[in-house]
């Protein structure tokens, strides 16, 4: 009588190892799928944190060419603004100034190291200098990103 019983018990157990297998993989799969999108999203935010590395980087290389040339950017003559495609161009009505080789430089360096780069430059009377860049950072966020430095020469 003993035999049939436990015969009878093995034989209600049978698949149960199969089920905790496809249990365990299911949680497995569900915890690989989330390690995947916290890779994702630190991607994402690493190539963030380098573009804005980047822009501060080349805000602080701008101004110290503008401390080196202090007699000209104190004339404006490196004022820039980020409407500007071309910083050579004589806008109407004012007194053409010579834009330094320096900035038209700055300006092809943004392009190529940030997506969509642009920069400007705006010195007032007191020579407190605002640099602004911005850049596309459509992979991080979905609104262009703006690094601002605001200094005195």
């Amino acid at each position: 009588m003993k035999i049939k019983q436990s015969f009878l018990s093995i034989r209600m157990q049978t698949g149960t190892g199969m089920i905790e297998v496809l249990v365990a993989i299911v949680i497995l799969s569900i915890g690989l799928l989330g390690l995947a999108g916290l890779q994702t999203a630190g991607l994402k935010s690493n190539q963030s944190a380098s573009f804005r590395s980047t822009a501060s980087m080349m805000a602080y290389s701008m101004l110290d060419s503008m401390r080196a040339n202090r007699i000209s950017a104190g004339e404006g003559s490196y004022s820039h603004s980020l409407s500007e495609d071309d910083p050579t161009a004589e806008a109407e009505g004012e007194v053409e100034i010579e834009i330094p080789g320096d900035v038209t430089a700055w300006l092809d360096e943004l392009k190529s190291r940030l997506p969509d780069g642009n920069g400007a430059i705006d010195i007032d009377a007191d020579n407190k200098v605002t640099i602004t860049i911005q850049w596309d950072d459509s992979r991080g966020a979905a609104t262009p990103q703006q690094f601002v430095m605001t200094t005195r020469l």
